[in-house]
């Protein structure tokens, strides 16, 4: 069954937030630091929590640190373990902690049933088109054609960024992500957000707050505001 609004422990170091609003609408899961040395993500949904960032409609879903291990250390992964990202739909009965904490994460999303999972990222190498894999100022999608709600948040985006930030949509299936297994199970629109680590940290943050509250607003979670 979903989860009761507050705030519910994974694990003693993995908290998820979650939020109902007043009036009926759709469910948003968003995530970050899957990869523990991608941490604007993090940084920026721990912001959006500390301003009250709270659902106008529906149901709103926040995990800031999906990867506790990895992210203290700093790492993309555990030291010792899995890469999380790679291990989906997960195995509740696995004995690396990654494969069963991603079969809870799959069925956290079952019983949610939400209309939108975005998943923070960033990456070392800015994207071009002629070097694969390259994911910086992108947002990745793994269904053709993609969803329009893609198109509109890089349009809103690039009317304020600067030649260099300029983002881009980039098709990228990769079978055992998060979000591709997702999408896969419940027909909902997932993403992953990848800002370049190439700008200062303050400025990555800025924009992945601002994509997430454009999803937000775009899906119908957070109207009006």
């Amino acid at each position: 069954m979903p989860l009761p609004s507050g705030i519910t422990y994974f694990t003693p170091t993995l908290p998820l937030y979650v939020f109902d609003a007043p009036r009926p609408g759709p469910t948003a899961i968003v995530q970050a630091g899957i990869h523990g040395d991608e941490v604007a993500g993090v940084h920026a949904l721990a912001e959006l929590l500390e301003r009250e960032l709270r659902p106008t409609h529906g149901r709103l879903v926040v995990i800031p640190v999906m990867n506790p291990a990895a992210y203290r250390a700093r790492e993309r992964m555990a030291p010792g373990g899995l890469d999380l990202n790679r291990c989906f739909p997960g195995d509740r009965d696995a004995p690396e902690p990654e494969r069963r904490l991603a079969r809870r994460f799959m069925d956290l999303v079952l019983d949610e049933a939400p209309a939108l999972v975005v998943t923070l990222h960033e990456s070392k190498k800015r994207y071009d088109p002629a070097v694969v894999p390259s994911f910086g100022q992108t947002i990745v999608y793994g269904v053709d054609p993609r969803p329009a709600i893609v198109d509109r948040t890089i349009d809103a985006m690039n009317q304020t960024a600067t030649d260099e930030e300029r983002w881009a949509p980039q098709y990228y299936p990769v079978a055992t992500s998060s979000t591709e297994v997702i999408v896969e199970a419940t027909g909902c629109i997932g993403l992953c957000i990848e800002t370049w680590m190439g700008f200062a940290e303050r400025r990555r943050i800025d924009m992945q707050r601002q994509v997430v509250e454009l999803l937000l607003a775009d899906v119908g979670v957070r109207c009006g505001v």
